[in-house]
């Protein structure tokens, strides 16, 4: 039972949150109103005109030629100006649906830079995007095919029957009698197509996540022979897309044979009963039922375009309630009203008694202390899942820490703007990140007011200039998306030269020689090392020979830190690091 009240209401949920955005309209909204009523008002007058052309006809015997001339001079001026009040309508329309959209887009944009990491994290980016860029272009579609349908066909209705009321009454209550019954209809399948239509769009953002994914590691997949495995998975996706789109079809495709039966059968009482009306000698003429019988078209028609477009409009309902729901996501903790947003930060950080989980009953940092002054290099080592990389998240706010508290120069964290805080950090990790655009501005990213000497100097001390050079068109080379051919590791060195370019006072290195060659990770260690000088550094590794020269080393294991020290002191000891180093490089080398 609960399941359908939801079903219920959601329609009608949606549609009240989409008026809220079209409410920002109003002025074009009456103006595509009075436009309607105007081109309505002008289409009712033609039929009667044409009526009273018949009765004057049938009245004097023969063809009144003067009387004609009048009637199509007044019913051409009302088919140009119905026509101009039709383009105007049609224009206004227009631009309040792509308004609209063009909101709606936004917002949803703007909602996805500041939901938390956790959102993003849990949800797959193909679903993400399919709300902000596909179903908002379905909604598009029966947005503006509501404006267009809704507007002039609930006018007509209206309109129409005042019209009938105006010529018989009789006449006009047989088509009142009859009108509940194509609503009857129209409402039943809505109920049933709507929750089809919201049913296929996740479907749909189910296959284009899985064909994102595929696509973006297509290596990956190639090299783990994975090919038949994710076309199978694609093609089960599909055929969910399948069933979920012939039932919405389905149900949607019967509005329009339903409400054209009951149209017929009004137009056949209308008939019927004028027809016995003139007979039995009442105020029908036969121009009258002639109009009679226009208006009843008139007033079935607006059922028939409604009924037509019928599955854009659930599909389009369905859309936009799947994009609502992501705008309607809660965005990340605001910054204070007074948080700090101009510290000159220095590099000293104190982290006290935290504690972070990313789900309640696995906790992952319990009681972490660390003190760390200016200037100093600290490593973090341990084994995958040690908590490293959470480690950094929260050093750079990426998650807020579940208790206990991060200082950077004895102001908290969280005390700071966002901004504030991770513009004092510089960090390159082990995942590269290009966008699409030319070397010099990847590369001037974090300081886009930066002079060609400065990109080039920060070029040169990474060992990037000499391959930036070769390029087709050196610095002005424009690299695609996620840096196009460059190898990987000539990105991973031009997000060093980005970092080297910021010169900021805390650096963050999570694996960031990763996927360098031996001889250029030496030169770039040399050149961190003349960069991290009087600045603090944390430097996240795997390889333990890049780390032997820090000034303290974090050995963290299940989210705590259960070794603290120098290379030298750590192997003294002969402890979990020591285990690790003896894992790397042998017995002899820890004995050496």
């Amino acid at each position: 039972m609960a399941d359908k009240k939801k079903t219920q209401k959601a329609p009608s949920g949606t549609v009240k949150k989409v008026l809220r955005f079209i409410s920002g309209y109003k002025t074009m909204l009456l103006l595509s109103l009075l436009t309607a009523a105007a081109g309505v008002v002008l289409n009712l007058l033609i039929p009667l005109f044409f009526g009273n052309a018949i009765d004057l006809i049938a009245a004097k015997g023969n063809v009144d030629f003067d009387g004609i001339k009048s009637i199509l001079i007044s019913s051409s001026a009302a088919v140009l100006i119905c026509a101009v009040s039709t383009w105007v309508m049609s224009t206004v329309n227009n631009r309040i649906t792509y308004g609209v959209v063009k909101d709606i887009r936004t917002r949803a944009f703007d909602k996805i830079t500041v939901l938390p990491l956790s959102y993003l994290d849990s949800h797959p980016t193909g679903d993400t995007v399919n709300r902000v860029i596909n179903d908002v272009d379905t909604f598009a579609d029966g947005l503006l095919m509501g404006f267009t349908q809704f507007f002039t066909g609930i006018l007509t209705i209206i309109g129409t029957l005042i019209m009938l009321i105006r010529l018989n009454f009789l006449v006009a209550a047989a088509v009142v009698c009859l009108t509940p019954l194509s609503l009857f209809a129209a409402r039943f399948i809505a109920k049933h197509s709507y929750n089809y239509f919201r049913e296929q769009s996740v479907q749909k953002a189910a296959a284009a996540s899985t064909a994102d994914e595929a696509f973006s590691n297509i290596k990956t997949v190639k090299a783990f022979g994975k090919e038949n495995d994710l076309t199978e998975k694609y093609g089960s996706e599909s055929e969910n897309v399948r069933k979920t789109s012939l039932k919405a079809i389905f149900f949607s495709s019967i509005t329009n044979p339903s409400t054209r039966f009951v149209n017929s059968v009004v137009y056949a009482a209308v008939a019927l009963t004028g027809a016995l009306n003139i007979l039995a000698g009442g105020s029908m003429t036969v121009g009258l039922l002639s109009s009679a019988l226009s208006y009843a078209n008139r007033y079935t028609k607006p059922f028939n375009e409604i009924s037509s477009v019928f599955a854009e409009l659930q599909n389009a309902l369905a859309c936009a309630a799947r994009v609502i729901s992501l705008i309607e996501e809660p965005a990340e903790t605001p910054d204070p009203e007074n948080a700090v947003s101009g510290i000159e930060t220095e590099g000293n950080i104190n982290i006290k008694d935290v504690y972070f989980s990313y789900t309640p009953d696995a906790p992952l940092i319990e009681q972490f202390n660390l003190s760390v002054k200016k200037g100093e290099r600290v490593a973090i080592v341990g084994p995958t899942g040690c908590g490293k990389t959470t480690f950094i998240n929260l050093l750079m706010r990426f998650y807020d820490v579940d208790s206990g508290k991060i200082f950077i120069d004895g102001v908290d964290e969280r005390a700071m703007t966002r901004h504030a805080l991770r513009s004092s950090f510089g960090m390159v990790l082990q995942e590269t990140w290009l966008m699409s655009g030319t070397v010099r501005d990847n590369i001037a990213m974090g300081k886009p007011d930066a002079t060609d000497e400065e990109i080039e100097n920060a070029a040169r001390r990474t060992h990037a200039h000499s391959f930036i050079k070769r390029l087709p068109d050196g610095y002005e080379t424009v690299i695609g998306e996620d840096g196009g051919n460059l190898s990987q590791g000539q990105k991973q060195l031009l997000c060093i030269a980005r970092v080297m370019l910021m010169s900021p006072p805390v650096l963050i290195l999570d694996e960031a020689t990763s996927s360098i060659d031996t001889r250029t990770e030496i030169k770039v260690q040399k050149a961190f090392a003349e960069l991290m000088k009087g600045r603090t550094s944390f430097v996240v590794a795997h390889r333990l020979s890049t780390i032997i020269n820090s000034d303290v080393i974090l050995v963290m294991n299940k989210g705590h830190i259960i070794e603290q020290g120098t290379h030298a002191e750590l192997l003294e000891k002969g402890g979990f690091y020591s285990h690790l180093w003896r894992s790397q490089f042998g017995a002899a080398a820890a004995d050496a």
